[in-house]
């Protein structure tokens, strides 16, 4: 029996490229990093900053979906940076080992309030704005996420 790939979801979070601003390089890096790890990204999707707009965002990204939904932006200091709180509002169980695991793959990672966690059959990671940091705080898990995601569709693994 063959499976089909993982899919996923990006969500960017800013300001800026919401309103034209600046250019997605953040959700176009993660993007191109999923669909190399095999990923079939299935939607990208912007919004501003704010707790309520991230919450909104996702909890419609999340609906039916079986699959990751990586969010890139708004989880630093500034006072705009709420998508920690966001995705707080909507998660239904959290995943802290894999926050946990991304955070501690640079010294920048410190800065990073970001979290993962689940709702529905959908595993939620918030990834910082900068494309670069985005990358390295995604490859800190992507050597499980197929995994945690077989799990959480209940489907057969090796573990």
């Amino acid at each position: 029996m063959t499976s089909l790939p993982p899919e996923a979801k990006v969500l960017t979070v800013s300001d800026g490229v919401h309103h034209g601003a600046r250019v997605d390089e953040g959700g176009a890096r993660v993007t191109e990093r999923l669909e190399r790890a095999g990923f079939v990204v299935v939607e990208r999707r912007v919004t501003p900053d704010g707790r309520d707009e991230v919450a909104s965002s996702l909890a419609d990204m999340c609906e039916g979906f079986a699959g990751l939904v990586a969010t890139t932006g708004g989880t630093g200091f500034a006072p705009r940076d709420l998508t920690p709180e966001g995705t707080g509002d909507i998660l239904e169980r959290e995943a802290p080992g894999l926050a946990e695991a991304m955070r501690a793959i640079s010294p920048f990672g410190r800065l990073s309030r970001g979290r993962c966690g689940i709702r529905g059959r959908s595993i939620v990671c918030n990834l910082p704005g900068s494309p670069k940091g985005a990358v390295e705080q995604l490859e800190a898990v992507l050597d499980v996420l197929g995994h945690a995601l077989a799990l959480l569709a209940e489907q057969p693994t090796d573990h």
